[in-house]
């Protein structure tokens, strides 16, 4: 894949939510087989951190998993990356392809670190991967090829949609897609608090919120058709949606949604790392 036609060997440096959420689907998808995966954690006890049962035991050293694998997800928290990269870097070279998923942590910043033209990627999932319905972002570093552009997108493509975008649009990406789902389930949750009120079970509330919202989506998705038009085509004159939309403009959902994926895009902003040695 990457740079040979050789089967693919594969680390996951980091094996706790978005790692474990990974290494699942690319077993499943068939796309790398346990024996030829490595999986690393911090610590015995961040195992079950992990979203999903691992495939593989996992083990604590990260340079022998780089040294063994021709794709390194580097799955580790912004603050450790330049531990990581100190430790796995002279088991990296051009042959091999180190794709990040660490917030906010830049392809220069890991190149400069690594001082080699290893090829990087930087990639922004979200945990709806977990079912095969996220979306990836990913955006190049400088050494990184076509070759290994496809690598990435068919891994990721394993766990849903992905996309391929300029790295400064990767920030704002993370305030949208990645923190999105929480503010989702908010919605979700307000939603189904409100069929309870006009007196549904929690049960049938949660399931009728939750289908709603996965239509919907679905429907933007495969139509194309701007959410604005597809909401009219919902609201008819001196209807029952129209009489709740009004609710919604006066509690400001609206501007305080925009104002939230705004807040966590910034905020993703503040995590950049920062080393006067990189």
């Amino acid at each position: 894949m990457a740079k040979s036609s050789a089967p693919l060997r594969l680390a996951v440096l980091g094996a706790g939510k978005m790692g474990g959420i990974l290494i699942d689907a690319f077993v499943k998808q068939g796309l790398v087989s346990p024996q030829r995966l490595r999986a690393t954690v911090q610590h015995a006890s961040a195992e079950r951190k992990s979203a999903v049962k691992l495939p593989v035991s996992p083990t604590s050293d990260n340079r022998a998993a780089a040294r063994d694998s021709s794709v390194i997800f580097l799955c580790v928290k912004p603050q450790t990356v330049a531990g990581v990269l100190d430790e796995i870097k002279l088991e990296l070279n051009d042959k091999k392809l180190l794709i990040s998923v660490a917030a906010s942590v830049p392809t220069s910043y890991i190149e400069r670190r690594l001082g080699s033209k290893v090829p990087v990627i930087r990639a922004m999932p979200n945990t709806p991967s977990m079912v095969g319905a996220g979306i990836t972002a990913i955006s190049p570093g400088k050494f990184a090829t076509q070759k290994d552009i496809e690598t990435a997108r068919k891994l990721f493509d394993s766990v849903g949609k992905t996309v391929v975008v300029d790295e400064k649009n990767l920030d704002a990406i993370t305030g949208l897609s990645a923190s999105g789902p929480a503010f989702i389930y908010i919605i979700l949750e307000s939603l189904a608090e409100g069929g309870v009120k006009v007196g549904l079970s929690r049960e049938l509330a949660t399931l009728l919120a939750a289908q709603t919202a996965l239509g919907a989506a679905k429907m933007v998705v495969e139509t194309g058709y701007h959410p604005a038009l597809l909401k009219d085509t919902v609201t008819t004159p001196a209807g029952c949606t129209i009489d709740g939309i009004l609710e919604l403009e006066e509690g400001g959902l609206r501007v305080t949604l925009i104002k939230a994926v705004v807040k966590a895009a910034q905020r993703a902003k503040e995590l950049l790392v920062t080393d006067d040695h990189a």
